[in-house]
């Protein structure tokens, strides 16, 4: 079986996001893809997120941190909304009309009341990587190795993503990075001393 992978490039990464609003028009699944993409979150804890937690309805208005506490460490994360997070919330936001604080992000089609499951999760992100023409194993694991690839790239500090990431150790986070030879090399032709 294959390791996960990030997405590296950015051609294949915006083919990737732009698929369901483009190519397959589905902003429920566009919206996860984003989200996915910009929090970090593990997927069974983007499938978790109500519409209370990320729009205050009483205020007509976007929270600009998504609280929660991560279903596999236990830990109460705080994580800033970015623009890109929030323009595709908005526009989901829109179309939906969610009546409820308590009505889940990501509800199924036939079942409103529940999320849709991880399985597909990985459906949707699938079939966005297969018309990005993806080769790699790309899971719903890619999107948060993604983030940190892409922040990594962009000079975050990988100590600082062990934060992010609720890593343990320096190692999980090393290896969420995929660094490759690609990567390497790039070093060490970048630094002429």
């Amino acid at each position: 079986m294959s390791k996960t992978q990030p997405i590296r490039e950015t051609r294949q990464l915006t083919e990737l996001k732009e698929y369901y609003l483009t190519e397959h028009p589905n902003l429920r699944n566009y919206t996860l893809i984003t989200l996915g993409l910009n929090t970090a979150l593990r997927i069974g804890d983007i499938l978790k997120i109500k519409w209370g937690m990320v729009y205050d309805f009483e205020r007509n208005q976007y929270r600009s941190h998504l609280l929660l506490t991560e279903q596999k460490t236990r830990k109460e994360t705080m994580i800033a909304l970015n623009h890109t997070a929030i323009a595709a919330l908005d526009a989901f936001r829109q179309s939906r009309q969610p009546a409820s604080e308590n009505l889940y992000l990501f509800s199924g089609q036939k079942n409103k009341s529940a999320p849709i499951s991880r399985q597909q999760a990985y459906r949707i992100i699938k079939e966005a990587a297969d018309h990005a023409h993806l080769t790699e194993h790309i899971s719903c694991h890619s999107l948060r190795k993604t983030f940190g690839y892409h922040a990594w790239k962009n000079g975050t500090p990988p100590a600082l993503l062990m934060a992010i990431f609720n890593h343990s150790s320096y190692q999980i986070t090393k290896r969420y990075l995929c660094i490759d030879q690609e990567d390497k090399d790039h070093v060490f032709c970048q630094l002429n001393l």
